[in-house]
């Protein structure tokens, strides 16, 4: 729950911002988190597995519990049933978000993001904050809503047509829809001004009721991308960005088993010293260990690794070391050194 919350508040703070520069609707960024959350959950998911067993194992070995453990006849390799019995649920869960869920959000983030620009200017207005139009000619400003009747108060339009400045003012404006479905825009009591910059010859005009066609934007539907396709998609169309994509995907359940399983050997602290060593040592081989995934990922991106491969290198490469790593807590190194 730490690590979910430190990544949806820094990502909160970047939607905010966004939101003040009016890149994206205020109303949009609930929404916004929520895909990021289920895009990230994978990768914390897996992170948190090693971190757990690292840490209440690390606390075993400092409170003298392991000592009872290996006097009672025990290994460490003891230890593998019971992990697995607690991370193969969360490995199935990260298995489900990485292969389904994840890509389903990010499909559906791209979607409501082209929604969401093809809002008409009207729809984007928010009390007390200056407003930009998409074509960037036009920047208008309401000071506040009249309750719930959709009437909008002291309004402000400057825009630029045909080279000239226009400014307009008006107590209140509302929306007004005509009978063939076309939306307008309805100022009333108001004035605009209208010339060029540098030259006296302003015209001023005063209306009782103005109205402007609002134009409807039409929402292209996003192009797919390797990130947004699903599963099944990316082994239809095995093209390289694909299958890195599907490779970073099958990579993340397998990398949260085996770094709960490298948990077990690393926990070893000695009591009576620090253990911060090993914590550094645990903390490094999971930097090493992602980058490593991420890297092959890359490269079988560029064509530069076969997939079949790439896939499965970075893991075997890490069972290897595990299985050294459970050979020396059990002495079995030891022994074949002595021989």
């Amino acid at each position: 729950m730490t690590l979910f919350l430190i990544a949806l508040t820094t990502r909160l703070i970047r939607l905010l911002g966004q939101a003040a520069g009016g890149k994206i609707p205020s109303d949009a960024v609930i929404a916004f988190l929520g895909f990021f959350a289920l895009n990230v959950l994978p990768v914390l998911l897996s992170l948190t597995v090693f971190i757990t067993v690292l840490l209440t194992l690390t606390r075993s070995y400092r409170d003298s519990e392991m000592v009872i453990w290996f006097n009672s006849g025990l290994s460490v390799a003891a230890w593998i049933r019971p992990v697995l019995t607690f991370a193969g649920p969360l490995v199935v869960l990260i298995a489900g978000l990485s292969l389904f869920i994840s890509p389903w959000a990010a499909s559906k983030s791209e979607e409501y993001r082209s929604r969401v620009d093809s809002r008409d200017e009207v729809s984007r207005v928010d009390p007390g904050v200056f407003g930009e139009s998409t074509n960037k000619d036009r920047v208008f400003f309401v000071e506040s809503i009249a309750g719930d009747s959709g009437t909008v108060q002291n309004v402000f339009v400057n825009s630029i047509q045909h080279q000239k400045l226009g400014v307009m003012v008006s107590q209140r404006g509302y929306v007004e829809v005509a009978e063939n479905g076309d939306r307008f825009l309805v100022l009333v009591n108001g004035r605009r001004y209208e010339g060029t910059p540098g030259q006296a010859d302003y015209r001023v005009m005063e209306f009782e009721r103005y109205l402007t066609r609002i134009e409807a934007k039409e929402g292209d539907l996003p192009e797919a991308t390797h990130r947004t396709l699903s599963t099944s998609a990316l082994i239809e169309f095995p093209t390289n960005a694909n299958l890195g994509e599907l490779m970073w995907r099958i990579g993340l359940p397998l990398s949260a088993l085996l770094l709960a399983l490298a948990a077990i050997p690393m926990s070893f602290v000695n009591p009576r010293a620090g253990r911060s060593v090993n914590l550094l040592l645990a903390l490094l081989t999971y930097i090493i260990y992602s980058n490593l995934i991420s890297l092959s990922q890359a490269r079988v991106a560029q064509g530069r690794l076969p997939f079949s491969l790439g896939w499965w290198l970075v893991h075997a490469v890490m069972l290897l070391v595990l299985a050294v790593l459970f050979a020396q807590r059990m002495g079995w190194l030891r022994m074949w050194f002595r021989r």
